[in-house]
């Protein structure tokens, strides 16, 4: 059985362990009402913007828009979001897990012969995708830190040029989408070539192919592309950080919530330890004292 030193020890530990993560819960905490307030804001810009654009896709002519354009897929970029950080739970090896299952499900044979390169988003990614042994084409790391959108306008920059120069004929993306505090969705979507299936409208109605646009569809889809691409992977960024804060407040919650649990048990332990040595030199005590009593 532990002494009373020991377990004095031991709670020690676990409350100087609980004022940790209380204090990484509030900072979680502060950091994920600025992400989600910015996620909220951005989503229904690149909701409208990504309607509008699938509506000028499905009713022009996009044979001149190479970043439209349906081609025979011979490799394929991956790019893989996660966190800079840990402790935020199963957040950063949910997308691991989901990433290495989509790939080997969707695409063995391009993985077994070297035609998946992976784009990793987040160190924690790039650390597990390197021992996996995946081929890591870019990597973006300690970016949200000080998340920009001068970042995203730098990885959206790199998969065009990619995508341009042949290296790649699909990119995905898998990330974590923010839903709640205790809840992210894992989503893997493509990102180019850009998906021209019609949804509705920015206005709610169904798009019509008789609209009149100037100037024409071709010069405003030329001009929305890129403004889209940019926006999609700031979004993403922002979803994924959003995410992150909210498995990390969640994970430091939990983790807060047992010390408390575990330190209780101890120091139910730690009174019953000591009661046992109490009655235990009572007993001593009153044996030596019999004692004395009998040799007189």
């Amino acid at each position: 059985m532990a002494t009373l030193r020991e377990v004095r020890r031991r709670i020690s530990g676990i409350r100087s362990t609980q004022k940790i993560t209380k204090a990484m819960k509030m900072v979680a905490a502060a950091k994920l009402r600025r992400a989600q307030t910015a996620v909220v804001a951005a989503r229904p810009y690149a909701r409208s913007l990504q309607q509008l654009l699938r509506h000028l896709l499905a009713h022009s002519d996009t044979a001149g828009l190479d970043l439209a354009v349906e081609r025979p897929v011979s490799a394929l970029a991956v790019v893989v979001v996660t966190g800079d950080r840990g402790l935020c739970g199963a957040f950063n090896a949910n997308v691991l897990k989901a990433t290495a299952q989509h790939l080997e499900s969707t695409y063995p044979g391009w993985l077994a012969a070297g035609k998946v390169s992976v784009i990793a988003v987040g160190r924690r990614g790039y650390d597990m995708l390197v021992r996996r042994k995946y081929t890591i084409a870019e990597k973006f790391l300690g970016m949200f830190q000080h998340l920009t959108f001068s970042e995203a306008q730098r990885i959206a920059r790199l998969l065009v040029e990619g995508y341009r120069a042949g290296r790649f004929d699909r990119v995905e993306i898998v990330y974590n989408e923010f839903k709640s505090i205790a809840q992210q969705r894992l989503v893997v979507e493509q990102f180019l070539p850009v998906a021209s299936r019609e949804e509705t409208t920015p206005a709610g109605h169904q798009g019509r192919g008789d609209d009149i646009y100037e100037p024409t569809r071709e010069r405003i889809l030329e001009s929305l592309l890129p403004r889209h691409l940019n926006f999609h992977i700031w979004r993403v960024l922002l979803e994924s950080n959003a995410a992150e804060q909210g498995a990390r407040m969640a994970a430091m919650d939990n983790a807060t919530e047992n010390a408390r649990e575990l330190i209780e048990h101890l120091q139910l332990q730690y009174n019953k330890a000591r009661q046992a040595s109490i009655t235990k030199d009572l007993l001593e005590m009153v044996s030596g004292a019999e004692a004395l009593r009998e040799s007189r």
